[in-house]
């Protein structure tokens, strides 16, 4: 891995040096330094291009930026300002003119240890580190193209990377880049903030222009991604070519005018343009030039330009709204220029001195203020944050106090990268720290370029990493009433259609949808809340929904009731008339004490038909099903308790059979087969209880109570089923027992009624929606109850009222041995 390090490293400096020797001859970087005990690197765009062509031939820099020649010089300031004991820290400052491959010649520099030829002839014995470089960190560059591939290259020593001003997404990715940081935000969230501001203006249609560089590229595809999750019609993504910059050449000039022609021919609401300054200025003053007055979304790397700000008819343009960095001035650099430096010297600023200050017909003051006028409150404040954090950094590794450092300043680069990732302090009631990407804890100033008197750039609000736009109070909101879209359609819409886009973004009205309204005007349809609705023919106005759910007045709610209070009245009667006759043989026959079990659970099963009624709440009308689960196992289970007892007394000899005996125990019986039931409905209840729900339908909200999941019920009744099961095979195969009072045969009808009710029931009740879904289990729960009831229980009450002579001891015994007679008489025929 050493050698194909050092490998990489020599060819790059070989392609470097050629290159450059060839194409610079004589020319050498614009460069300031410094020396000290610790050097940090520098890479700053003073001049803003290159000359560079299709061809080969000297390569020069132009177009000198004041802006970024001051942000050279607030890092000297800076680092002037750093208070180490008895360490001196200098600097290395390079002129990357923006382009990328004099940057990496600069980088190259910056890591001379490394790039030194000589360096590459490595003995046998040769540790397997590379060698470290004099520069421990570096700052810059400013543009994301420059500072990713300056990034991948000094990733090779670890030398921790702060840019100031790149912004772009693909530098949060620690695998590719693992020692770059930056005092900006990346550009997802730029782009969110772009995509949140267009929905504040309701904004429908845009138009976006990037650029053919890692800055633009993925700026323009994240924007194209938020605006589709949020459904902004795009109208279409111009991606400027590498060199649009070069105005002479004649295919720019013709990309820039087919540019300009779609813009004017669009129906877009808000162009923006997500790419460097230099471009952006190119643009705005052919807008200009052609007329071309719309609404303008500017991202970090302009929207804070004084160069495009000062443009001459720049107010022609049109509206101009942009993100810029978290605006604050640097401490005393304002006072530092005004006062010429206050005497500071490096060959940088001699540059500026000699070649551009005195061409300048001004007084000493004059040429001072001007340059003042320059300093921006963002990229510059980015420098002097950079700073700081080295500051920091080094006062954590070299164990510093106000008086001494514990540890000298010899140390590797990587120990300084390792520091500086953990810096957290506090900067103009501002906390200072990276996340696990290299990002900032910092948001975006919302601007507006005001045209009353020239362009102001007014901050109107902020944009919040956490997403949050928050803006004074009515400032924004006359910002959105005056800045209104008027390039859609002059045609008004009528009440109840609205202004819409359909296909290439064209502007049309359509009918609002269902539940959504328009006062037309040219506004947008907007959608009622999700309790109200809009009618077909009044697309104007949103209604109340109004509640569905099964009233107390329903006819199917009155049938229902009716037949349960009926049910209960003939509980009550049953239970007095098995009191009165509680010693008498047909009470005995039902299993005595048993049968006021099995009213009980009759009852309740009829009390909890009442539940299913009305609007459903959490306490009241959602427990019905399990309790009736534990009801109705209750009822069974007496039954099956009496069942056993028959079919053991006719069917056993008890003396010879113990263990058959054991059986016969009532009470044991129905404690066990209810306990189960009642264990799984309490955990029904406890872990996953039926809950009220709410339904939004097209005018009604549907309440009713949700099952779900549907285990816990079904559960519950196919242990009732196959509880049913065995009452019914038990009861088929004691009908041909002595019974005179026909038990087994009115069980074998009821449970054969309860089993077919309940099947006919499940796969009605799983695909029925609407109100009346409960009615369906309300009256399930009723026919299953009067089935034991009329079935089961009726008959007895009958014999104990009517036929009275049916109720002895002696009829019970004749009705026996008239039945072993005729068995008997069977049998010798046989």
């Amino acid at each position: 891995m050493f050698y194909l390090c050092v490998s990489m490293m020599f060819l790059m400096w070989l392609f470097a040096m050629s290159v450059f020797h060839s194409s610079l001859g004589q020319n050498s970087f614009l460069r300031a330094y410094s020396p000290g005990n610790i050097i940090i690197g520098g890479l700053f765009p003073i001049h803003l291009k290159t000359n560079r062509t299709n061809t080969s031939g000297p390569l020069s820099c132009s177009d000198y930026g004041l802006k970024t020649f001051l942000h050279s010089q607030v890092m000297i300031y800076a680092i002037s300002k750093i208070n180490l004991p008895n360490i001196s820290i200098g600097y290395d400052i390079y002129d990357t003119c923006g382009d990328v491959s004099l940057a990496l010649r600069a980088t190259l520099q910056l890591l001379k240890n490394q790039s030194d030829p000589q360096s590459c002839l490595v003995p046998a014995d040769a540790q397997f580190d590379l060698p470290d470089p004099e520069t421990k960190v570096v700052i810059g560059e400013r543009y994301s193209e420059v500072s990713i591939a300056v990034a991948r290259l000094i990733a090779l020593s670890s030398v921790a990377q702060i840019s100031y001003a790149s912004t772009s997404e693909l530098l949060s990715s620690k695998f590719k880049f693992p020692t770059f940081l930056r005092t900006v935000p990346s550009d997802k969230y730029q782009t969110r903030g772009i995509t949140e501001l267009v929905k504040i203006f309701h904004w429908k249609t845009v138009i976006i222009v990037g650029s053919d560089d890692e800055y633009g590229k993925y700026g323009s595809d994240s924007l194209q991604v938020n605006f589709n999750n949020e459904n902004i019609c795009i109208e279409f993504v111009h991606i400027l070519s590498a060199d649009f910059t070069t105005n002479n050449n004649s295919m720019n000039q013709t990309e820039l005018t087919e540019l300009l022609e779609k813009i004017q021919n669009s129906s877009a609401e808000a162009i923006i343009i997500f790419t460097k300054d230099t471009n952006a200025e190119i643009i705005l003053e052919a807008a200009i030039r052609h007329r071309v007055n719309r609404t303008w979304i500017a991202s970090d790397a302009w929207s804070s330009s004084s160069n495009i700000a000062a443009m001459q008819d720049i107010e022609l343009a049109g509206e101009v709204f942009g993100f810029v960095l978290k605006q604050k001035e640097v401490p005393g650099f304002k006072d530092h220029v005004m006062s010429m430096f206050n005497g500071t010297n490096n060959t940088i600023l001699r540059d500026y001195q000699t070649q551009h200050l005195l061409s300048v017909n001004q007084s000493e003051e004059e040429r001072t203020q001007h340059l003042a006028s320059y300093i921006d409150q963002d990229e510059s404040y980015g420098v002097y944050l950079a700073v700081r954090v080295i500051a920091e950094g080094l006062r954590r590794l070299l164990k510093c106090n106000d008086h001494r450092c514990e540890r000298r300043s010899s140390f590797t680069a990587s120990e300084l990268l390792s520091e500086i990732q953990k810096v957290n302090f506090t900067e103009n009631n501002t906390q200072i720290y990276f996340n696990s990407d290299g990002d900032p804890s910092l948001g975006y100033d919302i601007v507006y370029w005001n045209r009353s008197e020239g362009i102001i750039i007014q901050t109107i609000g902020e944009y919040s990493p956490e997403g949050k736009i928050t803006v004074p109070t009515g400032l924004f909101s006359h910002l959105i009433n005056d800045t209104v879209s008027v390039y859609n359609c002059s045609k008004k819409c009528q009440r109840g259609q609205g202004f819409t886009l359909k296909g290439k973004c064209c502007g049309v009205c359509v009918p609002c949808a269902s539940g959504e309204i328009s006062d037309g005007n040219r506004s947008a349809c907007k959608r009622c809340t999700d309790n109200q609705y809009s009618i077909a023919e009044q697309r104007d106005q949103c209604f109340n929904k109004t509640d569905e759910f099964l009233l107390w007045t329903d006819p199917f709610s009155v049938i229902l009731s009716f037949l349960a209070v009926v049910g209960i009245i003939a509980t009550v009667v049953f239970a007095v008339l098995f009191a009165v006759y509680l010693k008498t043989p047909i009470v005995k026959a039902v299993g005595g004490y048993l049968c006021f079990l099995e009213l009980f659970a009759l009852l309740a099963g009829f009390c909890l038909t009442f539940t299913f009624i009305g609007k459903p709440t959490e306490k009241i009308h959602c427990v019905g099903v399990p309790l009736f689960g534990i009801a109705f196992t209750l009822c069974i289970s007496c039954i099956l308790a009496n069942l056993l007892q028959i079919f053991l007394g006719f069917k056993f000899d008890l003396k010879g059979k113990s263990w058959i005996k054991k059986l016969n125990m009532p009470l044991v019986v129905v404690t066990i087969i209810f306990g189960i039931q009642l264990g799984l409905s309490v955990s029904w209840l406890t872990k996953e209880p039926p809950h009220p729900d709410n339904k939004s339908l097209d005018q009604t909200i549907l309440y009713n109570c949700k099952i779900e999941p549907y285990r816990y019920f079904i559960a519950m009744l196919v242990y009732n089923a196959f509880l049913g099961l065995i009452c019914f095979v038990f009861a088929f195969k004691g009908r041909e027992l002595p019974d005179l009072y026909k038990n087994a045969s009115l069980i074998t009808i009821s449970m054969l009624m309860f089993v077919v009710i309940w099947i006919i029931f499940l796969p009605i009740y799983l695909t029925l929606t609407g109100k009346y879904q409960p009615a369906v289990q309300s009256a399930a729960i009723l026919t299953s109850c009067f089935s034991i009831l009329g079935c089961h229980l009726a008959p007895k009450c009958y014999i104990m009222l009517f036929r009275k002579e049916l109720n002895h001891e002696r009829a019970i015994a004749e009705y026996i041995r008239k039945y072993y007679e005729q068995k008997g008489i069977s049998v010798v025929h046989s």
